[in-house]
């Protein structure tokens, strides 16, 4: 039987994959035409590779201040958006694609490893279960979005 630890632990697992009430980012990429990747629909600020990249940026920001005391973020908020509106190619594409995967793996690693409502010791309250929270909510709001764009744009099943 499990106890309230570990059920807190698999349900914020589950919160930062996406997939339940949220749609993953994986299911709001999901057969994306390369061409459509840097298109901006009227009136809107941003592509859906600049938040693909804002999305990669900001969840590597929590992971790195989660485990490193030396770690300094971004300036904001422009270091967390690209000026560029499309990947150079598909390797850059694929490449952020992979990071963000690897370092949500990384995060969920980190969130299994010890005591999530100790105060991170370099910050100014927050903790791992904070970051947790802040990553689910931020990924899940900018991938509502990327579905939002793909809907503008006639690209939305």
């Amino acid at each position: 039987m499990k106890n309230e630890h570990d059920v807190l632990i698999a349900e914020l697992i589950k919160l930062l994959k996406g997939g339940s009430a949220h749609a993953s980012l994986d299911h709001a990429l999901d057969g994306l035409p390369a061409e459509l990747r840097g298109v901006k629909p009227d009136n809107l600020p941003y592509s859906i590779w600049q938040l693909v990249e804002h999305i990669r940026i900001a969840q590597w920001d929590m992971l790195k201040f989660s485990e490193n005391e030396k770690h300094e973020s971004p300036e904001w908020p422009e270091g967390y958006w690209v000026k560029d509106v499309a990947p150079k190619d598909d390797a850059e594409w694929e490449n952020s694609l992979k990071q963000i995967k690897d370092e949500l793996n990384e995060f969920i690693d980190l969130l299994k490893s010890g005591d999530i409502y100790k105060a991170i010791p370099h910050g100014d309250g927050q903790s791992i279960l904070r970051e947790a929270l802040q990553i689910a909510d931020h990924n899940a709001y900018h991938t509502a979005e990327i579905i939002v764009i793909r809907r503008l744009l006639g690209d939305w099943k």
